[in-house]
């Protein structure tokens, strides 16, 4: 079916895997790699999803992702940022990715709905959800791990 059109695990893995890899907060990289084991779960969710339309997912490219993954290595190339400034970057970063995947999984929600294939809805909730409680944890630990970062960097120079 053409509007669950966002089966793009390896696109949005691996920018996961990155900030996963980058993370200088213990907490926010525990968080990142938490999400990258939900990120599976969601592979096979979609598959199910498919499986429901009687269809079979085949992986796509998503030039949205990949982009948001090119702005994260061009900003790193070019800029050199601060450990600070990258960690600010990527956290950045991770909030985008969210609220793309985000919004791909409350559309193909809503046409599967309108289109009465429920139980593709559904399954696609269970997904949806985690990608919201992830970009919250975002939003909810940024302040916080920037700080701390911030007094740590501070701390060296002195």
């Amino acid at each position: 079916m053409e509007f669950l059109p966002f089966f793009f695990p390896a696109d949005s893995f691996a920018i996961g895997v990155k900030l996963a890899q980058e993370a200088s907060d213990d907490e926010l990289r525990a968080g990142f790699e938490e999400h990258l084991e939900q990120t599976k779960q969601h592979v096979k969710n979609v598959e199910k999803a498919f499986a429901a339309l009687g269809e079979k997912a085949k992986a796509e490219k998503c030039p949205g992702i990949i982009g948001l993954k090119e702005e994260h290595d061009s900003y790193k190339r070019e800029e050199k940022p601060s450990k600070p400034q990258l960690a600010a970057f990527d956290l950045g970063s991770g909030l985008r990715v969210e609220h793309y995947e985000i919004a791909a999984y409350r559309t193909a929600i809503a046409m599967s709905t309108a289109l009465g294939y429920a139980e593709c809805g559904r399954i696609l909730q269970e997904s949806l959800m985690e990608e919201e409680a992830m970009a919250r944890f975002l939003e909810k630990n940024a302040v916080a791990s920037l700080r701390k970062l911030l007094a740590s960097e501070r701390a060296k120079a002195a």
